[in-house]
């Protein structure tokens, strides 16, 4: 799942670099893959359910921070 996600994060960043408009559809379809997810891994009992859901919380933060890093930079070339 790692080698997956660090592959969709360089994906977005490069996205959301080239064409920022059109990198916020992908950015919140992944998001919305990996909510799903802790959702579905947060209804176990008890600290499992933290524990389990943890990894889709973090791919959350990831997908985020890339595509949004990706705009930034664009923003701050010259052209």
């Amino acid at each position: 799942m790692a080698v997956a996600l660090v592959a969709i994060c360089l994906v977005l960043a490069v996205l959301a670099f080239l064409l920022p408009r059109f990198s916020r559809h992908p950015e919140r379809g992944t998001q919305r893959s990996l909510g799903a997810g802790t959702r579905v891994t947060g209804k176990a009992p008890g600290p499992l359910g933290r524990l389990f859901s943890k990894p889709f919380r973090s791919g959350s933060r990831a997908v985020s921070r890339s595509g949004s890093a990706g705009r930034r930079a664009r923003g701050r070339m010259p052209f």
